[in-house]
C-alpha cells in the first residue's frame, strides 16, 4: 500500500500541539500551575543534556493528573485549536493518509478523528499519569512503529518540519520540509541549510 506520511506539530498543525494544550490547560485549569516549580526543577538538568527527553517529558505531564476530567479538556482545547490545521494539507488529503508524532496519541486522536485522519501512531502516554508506554515516537522510532502497527507500508510522499525525522525521510519515495506553508523538496532544502 502506497501512502502520504506526515508528521503533525508544526507540520499539518500550526505549532507545537502539547505546548498549546499546556497553555491552554494554565488559562482554564489554573491548578495546574502547582506543577511549575517541579517541572522547571526538571528543564535544568534536561536542557543541559542530563535527563533523557522522554523522562523530563513523562516529569513534564505528571500534572495531568490533577485535571478532573482530561479529555473533556482535549475536545475543548481542539474546539479552538483546529483552525490551525494548516489549508495545504486540506487540499492534499487522502483517504489513507497516516500521522506519525512524538506527541501524545490522546491528545491527537481526536483532532485525527475530526479531520478525517484514519490512521495514527503517536507516543503512548497514560493521561493520568504521564507515564510512557513504551518509547517516545522520535527519529528512528517513528520507523520502527510505523513498521510494526502497519507493515509492508511503501511512502509516496512524507512531510516534516524536523532533520529528526530524516529515517522516515530516507525511505519515502519524495519526502518535503514543511517551513511555515511552505513545502521544499527535503534534500534540496538540507543542502542549501549546510
Amino acid at each position: 500500500m502506497e501512502v502520504n506520511v506526515y508528521d503533525f506539530d508544526k507540520t499539518i498543525f500550526d505549532g507545537d500541539s502539547t505546548q498549546k494544550f499546556y497553555l491552554y490547560l494554565l488559562k482554564n485549569q489554573p491548578k495546574i500551575a502547582i506543577y511549575l516549580p517541579k517541572q522547571l526543577f526538571y528543564f535544568i538538568p534536561f536542557s543541559l543534556g542530563f535527563m533523557e527527553k522522554t523522562r523530563f517529558k513523562e516529569k513534564f505531564y505528571s500534572c495531568f493528573n490533577i485535571v478532573k476530567d482530561i479529555d473533556k479538556e482535549v475536545e475543548k482545547f481542539w474546539d479552538t485549536n483546529i483552525k490551525g490545521i494548516k489549508k495545504w494539507y486540506y487540499e492534499k488529503q487522502e483517504d489513507t493518509d497516516i500521522i506519525i508524532s512524538a506527541s501524545p496519541e490522546f491528545l491527537l486522536m481526536p483532532i485525527c478523528k475530526r479531520i478525517g485522519i484514519k490512521h495514527l501512531i503517536a507516543s503512548k502516554v497514560d493521561k493520568k499519569t504521564g507515564k510512557y508506554t513504551g518509547l517516545n515516537c522520535y527519529g528512528k522510532e517513528k520507523v520502527i512503529r510505523l513498521n510494526k502497527e502497519i507493515p509492508k507500508t511503501i511512502i509516496k510522499e512524507f512531510y516534516s518540519d524536523s532533520f529528526s525525522d530524516e529515517p522516515l525521510a530516507e525511505i519515502a519515495k519524495k519526502s518535503y520540509i514543511v517551513d511555515k506553508d511552505n513545502l521544499y523538496p527535503w534534500w534540496e532544502y538540507k543542502k542549501d541549510k549546510r
